[in-house]
């Protein structure tokens, strides 16, 4: 499933990243698919970064741009092990503005330490959180960040549609929660309970025959029986829940 996820959500990223740029007012310089000129030289073990040509910047192809979005971004974000629409939020927010700030964002939405490492604890509160919800705050966290940059006068409108769009495809992919209606939530309530409830007349109508009330429905020498049977049923139920908790 992860590489199916990963897939998909490489799609969308270079949906938004294009094609090969070299803007001057981008500090990222030579840009392909999103890969920047000194990215690609990292990965190459190019150094200086300056020392690889523009021109393979511009010759990279897309296999070779997804090995780097995996292992320099899916991969150390941890997003393959998040829920679906998750994965995509943060990974997009990776790509755009680093993987330190969009998993530290990330924290900050579950609430969880910030350190910028996905983790257990990280991974565990992304598991049990609403995606919808995280996804969400997450994308209007990062919105909030980039208004913040004096770039965005320039690349403003670009970013804004960029987080709406994977904000929209983010919440397509992610979980539905189910909220159960008040007749739902009743039944439940009952069904908890149903069990407690028969106990407790058996419990009553065994002490009502002890005690001399006539009750024609049930055979008066089985006063005890019920008595017995209400407490084991009691008891078993107990021991059953602590077990079922404990595992």
């Amino acid at each position: 499933m992860s590489d199916l996820r990963f897939d998909a959500c490489l799609t969308e990223v270079l949906r938004y990243e294009g094609g090969y740029v070299d803007h001057p007012a981008d500090p990222g310089g030579a840009t392909n698919m999103g890969i920047t000129r000194k990215t690609l030289a990292r990965w190459r073990g190019i150094s200086p970064w300056w020392n690889l040509p523009k021109t393979a910047v511009q010759a990279l192809d897309r296999s070779e741009a997804a090995q780097i979005y995996r292992a320099g971004y899916w991969d150390l974000c941890r997003a393959g092990e998040m829920p679906a629409g998750v994965d995509l939020a943060v990974f997009d927010y990776a790509v755009n503005s680093g993987p330190g700030r969009a998993v530290r964002t990330l924290q900050h939405v579950l609430g969880v330490p910030i350190d910028g490492i996905v983790g257990p604890v990280t991974l565990a509160a992304a598991s049990k959180a609403d995606a919808a919800g995280t996804i969400s705050e997450l994308c209007d966290r990062r919105l909030g960040f980039l208004r913040l940059l004096s770039t965005f006068p320039v690349f403003g409108r670009g970013w804004t549609s960029r987080v709406r769009a994977v904000r929209t495809a983010a919440l397509a992919a992610a979980p539905t929660a189910h909220h159960p209606n008040p007749g739902e939530m009743t039944m439940d309530i009952l069904s908890g309970y149903k069990t407690y409830i028969v106990a407790g007349f058996m419990l009553l109508a065994g002490l009502a025959q002890m005690l001399g009330v006539d009750l024609p429905a049930l055979d008066s020498g089985a006063a005890g029986s019920l008595v017995l049977e209400a407490l084991a049923i009691l008891f078993l139920r107990k021991g059953l829940k602590g077990a079922i908790e404990k595992a």
